[in-house]
């Protein structure tokens, strides 16, 4: 954990946040994709299902994976990406460089992510993530690059502990409210479970972290070497066209 940091009480108790099959089979026909490496549920609607799913801060692929709290819910995020189509994200950018006191509320909020983010890789077996122990997630503190990442971490977290998250939350009430159950029609719910992930992130990024890195390497390898030759040859040539 951040030092000096204690992460604030989370929405649900302790009970409420192991997922379920169900639950998992709920968040994959959210999301279009198999649920992937999910640990608690962070946040549910008033009639239990997922709002939002917790992450594991490490990937089972090896990957470091920042935003633990991951809104799955389409009325949610349908709401939240029409504010920020609407140039919410601009709008609270300027004002972190402009009002002290919710920059001040910002860093408060990325030091709680980074506390809770911690205390749930210890609980779930992954440990620490040093690749990213001082990243949050979405732009924080210094700047709001997903309006998504705010309002995932209030309704986990609960009021007061993300102040751009909760204002977020306030600003889509004529399209989404957490005290009105919006399920109905958000999603199939007798569609096949998803069992295959095409999103780009596992495109890119699955497998052995080591092997790609190993492979991104070679690739630089044989560039540099392609490039030398190239200039070795045109400085041959030239030195021929001067003889």
């Amino acid at each position: 954990m951040t030092s000096g940091a204690r992460p604030a009480p989370e929405a649900l108790s302790e009970a409420e946040r192991i997922p379920s099959q169900e639950d998992l089979d709920t968040v994959s026909r959210q999301l279009g994709r198999p649920a992937r490496d999910i640990v608690e549920i962070g946040a549910r609607c008033v009639c239990g299902n997922p709002l939002v799913a917790t992450t594991a801060p490490r990937l089972s692929s090896g990957i470091p994976f920042p935003t633990v709290y991951y809104l799955t819910h389409p009325a949610v995020t349908d709401a939240v990406s029409r504010l920020e189509a609407a140039g919410e994200m601009n709008s609270m950018n300027e004002r972190l460089e402009t009002d002290p006191a919710l920059a001040a509320a910002q860093q408060r909020a990325h030091e709680d992510y980074l506390s809770v983010r911690a205390a749930i890789g210890e609980r779930s077996g992954v440990g620490e993530v040093p690749e990213i122990s001082q990243v949050s997630a979405g732009g924080m503190p210094r700047r709001v690059k997903c309006i998504h990442v705010m309002v995932g971490h209030a309704l986990a977290a609960g009021p007061g502990v993300n102040a751009l998250g909760d204002e977020a939350l306030n600003k889509i009430t004529q399209w989404w409210t957490p005290d009105v159950c919006a399920c109905a029609g958000a999603w199939d719910t007798e569609a096949p479970v998803p069992t295959q992930d095409r999103s780009r992130h596992v495109r890119t990024q699955a497998g052995d972290p080591e092997a790609k890195r190993r492979e991104r390497a070679a690739k630089r390898a044989a560039a540099e070497q392609s490039a030398a030759e190239q200039s070795a040859a045109a400085e041959a040539a030239s030195s021929g066209n001067e003889a």
